[in-house]
């Protein structure tokens, strides 16, 4: 087995993106005539977008680049008092608050939210997210329902209108999903999850949200008919991916594309949580058997397993 440790890279059918490594993109061929995929891309790490401001960076971990389709995710990370101007897309977009405090508008509507609350904007729709705290930073986790991230600003003024810690009514567009939430759900055992965007929320293509593992908490080895992207915000994960093993912490990415076979165990003696987001518009997970995901039996494919 292949690990990933300091100075390895990884060779896997799933891909690890790294918080602080430089973008190095390298393709692989996979001999396994029945893999989903002749060859992916393996990215040790990347570095900020330029974006033009200096107290936002930006950080695309999973696109196009590493071979997704139909969605993209990453993190933003705002000095003390900054703030990403009005701006919209032609796509659905998710924003976890992972560490902070936010203050987001949507067309003049203004929410705070905190630690692990989510903000669907549907396409089209004017928002902009900013740092209330003036000596903390806030880090948010987005995910777009398109392959190539792109935002485009809006040169407008909208009224305010403060809705606090509130919520948006039913004939608003965007959805705010609240972390302190009587929907969260036990998946697996010791592994309780809350849906954060999906459909029913409005989102279109892509659906996500959040995961916590207690210590010696899994999910069983399980498959999508989508690509999935994994960020571990809290403690360390063991990813296996057919037989590869991956350790990830401090918002290490796992690019999942679809149909492989995978789980994540949390092996270790504290909590461990991730934001985890599909390519599709509601959550769908398939089992298969175990030994998959541990490399004893080999994969034959999604179609004939």
């Amino acid at each position: 087995m292949t690990g990933t440790g300091a100075g390895n890279k990884p060779l896997s059918h799933g891909l690890i993106i790294r918080w602080s490594d430089v973008f190095e993109p390298e393709s692989i061929l996979i001999e396994d005539p029945f893999a989903v995929r002749e060859s992916i891309l393996a990215t040790r790490s990347r570095e900020a977008v330029v974006s033009g401001l200096r107290q936002v960076e930006l950080y695309t971990y999973v696109s196009k680049a590493c071979g997704a389709t139909g969605f993209s995710t990453g993190i933003a990370k705002f000095k003390p008092g900054a703030h990403l101007p009005y701006h919209a897309h032609k796509f659905s977009e998710a924003v976890t608050i992972l560490e902070g405090r936010a203050r987001v508008l949507v067309e003049g509507r203004v929410y705070r939210l905190g630690q692990y609350d989510c903000a669907h904007l549907p396409s089209g729709v004017a928002h902009q997210v900013e740092n209330e705290d003036p000596e903390g930073e806030l880090v948010c986790h987005w995910a777009f329902a398109t392959s190539t991230p792109v935002r485009e600003l809006i040169d407008r003024q909208f009224p305010i209108d403060d809705r606090g810690f509130g919520n948006p009514t039913s004939a608003d567009p965007e959805t705010i999903v609240r972390y302190e939430s009587d929907a969260i759900y036990e998946l697996s055992k010791d592994a309780f999850f809350l849906d954060l965007f999906a459909r029913r929320f409005g989102a279109v293509g892509i659906c996500g949200g959040h995961g916590r593992f207690l210590p010696d908490a899994s999910l069983p080895c399980h498959i999508h008919d989508f690509d999935e992207s994994i960020t571990i915000i809290k403690g360390t994960a063991m990813c296996l991916v057919q037989g590869r093993r991956y350790e990830l912490s401090d918002c290490d990415t796992a690019f999942i594309p679809k149909g492989l076979p995978h789980r994540f165990l949390n092996l270790s003696d504290d909590e461990m949580s991730m934001v985890w987001v599909y390519a599709g518009s509601e959550p769908d997970r398939r089992i298969v058997d175990a030994h998959y995901c541990s490399g004893e039996l080999t994969w034959p494919g999604a179609d004939l397993a």
